[in-house]
């Protein structure tokens, strides 16, 4: 069985993703550094498919199996560098 994305939706620090399976799960924005500084509206225009959430607007794709395994964006992340000690 595919656990899929049914409805995502924002309150100020968290994204909120309702799943197939009966599960919702609660993931800080701070993750998903593109979602944080998007605006409600840019939020709000999320595509839902069977294995995951997009949006065109900003670029970002999250999948659930990501979610799942407790994965924020991995993209931003590989491109900071650590400050000097």
């Amino acid at each position: 069985m595919t656990i899929s994305p049914t409805a995502v939706r924002f309150d100020d620090h968290t994204m909120w993703v309702d799943l197939s399976d009966g599960r919702n799960l609660g993931v800080p924005l701070a993750w998903f550094p593109r979602l944080l500084r998007a605006t409600p509206e840019q939020r709000d225009r999320v595509e839902i498919s069977r294995v995951g959430l997009h949006w065109e607007e900003i670029d970002e794709d999250i999948s659930v199996a990501g979610l799942l395994a407790g994965r924020g964006d991995m993209n931003e992340q590989a491109g900071q560098q650590r400050s000097p000690d």
